[in-house]
């Protein structure tokens, strides 16, 4: 799934057990602009950075929405054991 390597200009600085994911959604963001991870190293830095930055508060929106549905599943499946 993650297709940052070592030589790119945006390396892979998420770690845990939600990288994967939140690389996804990066990639996803990415995508929908008609852009790569990889293509971002060829972006002017402006460009790069500012695609980047987007892409990260997409993917951290996303991450934040599927915890919020979560939260609420758990509630709701608590009340009803109740």
């Amino acid at each position: 799934m993650n297709d940052i390597n070592k030589n790119d200009k945006y390396p892979a600085a998420v770690k845990g057990p939600k990288a994967d994911l939140e690389l996804m959604y990066i990639a996803e963001y990415l995508r929908e602009k008609g852009y790569s991870i990889r293509e971002l190293n060829d972006l002017p830095e402006t460009e790069s950075t500012r695609l980047m930055t987007e892409a990260s508060q997409y993917a951290s929106l996303k991450l934040a929405e599927l915890e919020s549905r979560a939260r609420l599943r758990n509630e709701i499946h608590h009340v009803s054991d109740s």
